[in-house]
């Protein structure tokens, strides 16, 4: 007996995708916290500022993971589809995730490294966290733009007629 095609250890995760939205919707509400949290700063201090933004980092790294599991032979829309299909608006995209990739990753390891107080070593840690999850969305992007790219599709026969 033959399984669904989306009951398959891909569908699966391709459907675990969709668990971004509520991560990054955790994250979104600790930015906002961490806002009104900086409005009380006179009378709690800096600490659940701190904390707020922490949690945004790693709420948004997870969330970013997450979408890394999405389905690369798909767009998600109009503007996806634009920017993979043409290879040079697709090499800056890569150019763009891999500087994001790597700026939090260094920033992150580095500040870790030198940190002198807890609060720098958490977010520098926070920062990881998301690097690492731009991590699995450039190799999801990387794959998107080897699939859509239209210079490198197979010419079709109704191509090659109208050539």
């Amino acid at each position: 007996m033959m399984a669904r095609p989306g009951n398959s250890a891909r569908g699966v995760f391709q459907r675990l995708n969709y668990l971004q939205y509520p991560a990054l919707l955790v994250a979104t509400a600790y930015a906002a916290k961490s806002g009104w949290s900086s409005s009380l700063v006179k009378s709690t201090g800096w600490s659940p500022v701190f904390d707020d933004l922490n949690y945004v980092l790693l709420y948004a790294g997870i969330g970013v993971g997450l979408a890394s599991l999405q389905d690369p032979t798909k767009t998600q829309n109009e503007i996806s589809r634009r920017v993979w299909q043409d290879p040079g608006k697709g090499r800056w995209m890569l150019i763009l995730l891999s500087t994001y990739t790597l700026g939090a990753m260094v920033i992150g390891l580095v500040g870790a490294y030198m940190a002198d107080t807890t609060v720098v070593n958490q977010l520098s840690l926070g920062l990881v966290a998301l690097g690492l999850g731009f991590v699995g969305l450039l190799k999801t992007a990387i794959e998107m733009r080897e699939h859509h790219r239209l210079d490198k599709q197979p010419t079709t026969t109704s191509d090659r007629s109208q050539a």
